[in-house]
């Protein structure tokens, strides 16, 4: 090989205060697990000697603990882009020590290659083969990384050898030129490949490789319970019910779904509706119920950017990898998440909320309209162009504390304009050409819990006329109620 080979520690000694990384990652999957903890380490070194130590961070969407996690603990972070999950992150951006900005997914590699984020001093990347032209072929997941490795000055490769090198044939890797010179991406169906298996860039840029051999970091998701089950069931429900009145076709429509235990309870509904027919996936993440549901031949193809499995389901994947490589695609999240393309096919997004107002806007991103959670991820990406937007969440939280159904979000993430269907464990309330009075009958008909039902309609009647139901003084009387008695129920009007 070409290239020079380096210990993780060699590899953060080239990594100065202030400059600005591009990470491989999309979820744990595909994000680098060596580079990371040696700089994390190299930080602590640096405070401790009381020299200023951080960096500004941009990914695909989330990374393992041994990025993100590793990073925020060394108090390494400065910036970070675009989405996060982990606990020690979020607490440092709600504590103001970590600068965020939250971002559509499919904006991301976009605002990177207009110059909205600045130059580009490395990107890290884990790779599962490096050939000697400067041919990279990616692990588990895409993200930004293409983005990242042919706008950055210098290229760290981690060198993953937990991955198989059958990996080739899996990506699809295609950029779009900047405007105006940027054409329509000809994607026409799931299946469609339009690009290149590896990312090529100039050899000379990768300044070394360090060797590994760690699985991505990627933990079972809690299994289904009754409610994320009747939820599923209910969505199930109503898309079957939407094929036998003809407003959405008999071969089906390619689904979008989120990530987690409501989205794999989805699923799971889907593939067991005999209503339902084969279907494809055009999404950003592929879970295990999905990679099930392909085995099982529910699933005729999957599209993400992201293959964020445990790693005994990507052990299955790579001893039969001509049977997945026919079935799955991983491409850029420009791509995997393009509104253009969700549009054209078709898409219909199933997200989940963390609260719904009684307009129909929904928080898919803060608690109490303060604190981070993750952030929006790709769900605005689809929400706005999908065929049928859906969100879904239990109708409580807190045992029964808070109500996901509430006068007012706390945080908008997604307006009323482009939430067609919100579905929790006691229905479905399509929300399809109807006013805001009735959106909001429907709502607390349809998806409150009980105990909520009555304290919801209280609400409405202190709502003058007008053309929203909605009063200022009383808005947030909820939340003001959990805030101050840790209890909603106790909201007055």
């Amino acid at each position: 090989m070409r290239y020079t080979i380096m210990t993780p520690e060699e590899a953060a000694s080239l990594i100065q205060n202030g400059q600005q990384i591009a990470f491989s990652g999309f979820t744990p999957a595909g994000a680098t697990k060596s580079i990371p903890v040696a700089i994390a380490a190299k930080a602590e070194a640096e405070h401790a000697a009381g020299r200023e130590f951080k960096i500004k961070i941009t990914t695909g969407a989330s990374t393992g603990d041994s990025c993100d996690g590793v990073l925020a603990r060394a108090k390494a972070v400065s910036h970070r882009y675009p989405y996060q999950t982990n606990a020690d992150t979020r607490a440092g951006i709600n504590a103001g020590d970590i600068n965020y900005c939250d971002f559509h997914l499919s904006m991301m590699p976009q605002y990177m290659n207009y110059g909205f984020m600045g130059e580009y001093d490395w990107a890290i990347v884990e790779a599962a083969d490096v050939s000697d032209d400067g041919e990279i072929l990616l692990t588990t997941s895409v993200g930004t990384a293409p983005t990242g490795l042919k706008l950055a000055k210098k290229v760290l490769i981690e060198l993953n050898e937990y991955h198989s090198k059958e990996l080739r044939g899996f990506h699809d890797i295609y950029e779009t030129a900047n405007p105006p010179y940027r054409r329509e991406i000809p994607i026409y169906s799931a299946g469609d490949r339009i690009g290149s298996e590896v990312v090529k860039i100039d050899p000379s840029k990768i300044a070394g490789i360090v060797l590994t051999n760690k699985a991505d970091e990627v933990k079972p998701f809690k299994a289904s319970d009754p409610i994320t089950e009747k939820i599923g069931y209910n969505v199930a429900e109503f898309l079957a019910e939407e094929m036998k009145a003809g407003r959405i076709p008999q071969e089906f429509l390619p689904i979008q779904s989120g990530v987690g235990n409501i989205a794999n309870a989805v699923l799971g509904s889907l593939g067991a509706n005999p209503d339902i027919p084969d279907f494809c996936m055009y999404s950003e993440v592929l879970q295990d119920s999905v990679i099930n549901l392909v085995e099982s031949g529910r699933i005729k193809f999957a599209s993400a950017t992201s293959l964020t499995v445990t790693p005994e389901k990507i052990q299955e994947i790579y001893q039969n990898p001509k049977f997945f490589r026919d079935k799955i695609i991983l491409r850029p999240q420009e791509i995997s998440n393009s509104p253009e393309v969700a549009r054209r096919i078709g898409v219909v997004s199933i997200n989940t909320a963390i609260e719904v107002d009684l307009s129909g806007n929904v928080n898919s991103s803060h608690i109490m309209g303060k604190n981070i959670m993750n952030g929006i991820g790709g769900s605005g990406d689809f929400t706005r162009s999908a065929y049928l937007s859906i969100y879904t969440c239990p109708s409580v939280a807190k045992g029964g504390a808070i109500s996901a159904i509430v006068p007012n979000v706390s945080h908008c993430d997604h307006t009323e304009h482009s939430v067609n269907i919100v579905a929790t464990e006691y229905g479905v309330a399509d929300l399809r050409g109807k006013t805001p009075l009735e959106r909001a009958h429907i709502l607390i008909e349809n998806c409150a819990h009980p105990d909520y039902k009555e304290l919801l309609k209280k609400f409405l009647a202190t709502v003058p006329l007008g053309h929203t139901p909605q009063t200022l003084a009383n808005a947030y009387a909820f939340h003001e109620a959990f805030l101050k008695f840790k209890d909603m129920h106790k909201a007055e009007f």
